[in-house]
């Protein structure tokens, strides 16, 4: 399968080498490290040891493909798909945070857009070198729900290159359920600056449950079946997983960055407010983190 793979900072990264063991794949990524790749290959560390030849280019436009795999961040989602739309392929995915980005990308593509989650842990470490941080699992499926015979597609050929891959038919209950780990995890863990395992006792647990349960009650006003357990329980069993990672979100505050907090806890409270709930701990998470981030 002939892949693109459109943003790719830490996790597209990591997602494009993985893929390039059995596919080919073309980074669509910034300079210096588009550079690297396309001179040098890409070295994959830290849960792997290999190196793999891969296209890369810091231009995404008219490109074709089987499929764009989109890891940008949420704010230049709307860029990644005007950029896309100029070129051709027979599927689109999102493996990004936050909600929202699907409908997006759909508004700028006539190819069908295909929702997905992804858990794989991965820092890119220098241009040209990336490391995986932790062995997750990709979800993917339509992002309206049912079965979709291009997602399946997809899913083998993930599959294939030896990614633990799962394909759904519940992705807008996925997606919830993962907006309600981040929303727990991503502020709480940039506003501490501790490792997400810091969660799994004391007060920064309980702040993140109730960030959490807040999720869950917003989805289900959204016709979405996730009670406040599940939602804290994936919460608790991601922190668990990823113990000693560092959130995405802090990487971004410690680096200076701007971060994805619109797209999580803020799409959480706007959604809120749109069916009359109150979502006191998002609130206070978003208006803390853009607090920083105007000051930055």
């Amino acid at each position: 399968m002939n892949i693109v793979v459109f943003g790719a900072g830490s996790l597209g990264t990591l997602v494009g080498g993985l893929l390039a063991r059995e596919h080919a794949v073309t980074l669509v990524a910034r300079d210096p490290h588009a550079s690297a790749v396309l001179d040098s290959g890409l070295s994959v560390g830290g849960e792997f040891d290999f190196h793999v030849h891969l296209d890369a280019t810091t231009d995404g436009t008219e490109l074709r493909a089987d499929c764009a795999i989109v890891t940008v961040k949420s704010f230049h989602t709307d860029t990644a798909a005007r950029q896309l739309g100029t070129g051709e392929f027979d599927g689109v995915l999102s493996l990004q945070n936050g909600m929202g980005n699907e409908e997006r990308l759909a508004s700028h593509l006539d190819c069908p857009v295909l929702a997905g989650t992804a858990t794989y842990g991965a820092v890119l470490t220098e241009p040209g070198r990336v490391e995986c941080t932790g062995i997750g699992e990709v979800v993917l499926g339509g992002r309206d729900g049912g079965r979709s015979v291009l997602a399946a597609r997809i899913g083998e050929a993930f599959s294939a290159a030896g990614i633990k891959t799962t394909v759904a038919d519940d992705m807008p209950r996925r997606l919830w359920e993962k907006l309600a780990v981040n929303a727990g995890i991503n502020p709480t863990t940039a506003l501490a600056r501790v490792a997400n395992g810091a969660l799994l006792t004391g007060d920064g647990s309980e702040l993140a449950a109730a960030a959490a349960r807040e999720t869950a009650t917003v989805a289900r006003a959204e016709g979405v079946s996730l009670s406040d357990s599940d939602a804290v329980a994936a919460m608790r069993d991601v922190a668990d997983a990823t113990a000693a990672n560092t959130s995405s979100m802090r990487q971004d505050v410690e680096a200076g960055c701007r971060t994805e907090i619109d797209a999580i806890n803020g799409y959480v409270v706007a959604r809120g407010e749109e069916r009359g709930i109150e979502t006191p701990v998002n609130r206070t998470l978003a208006g803390l983190v853009r607090t920083w981030e105007g000051e930055k």
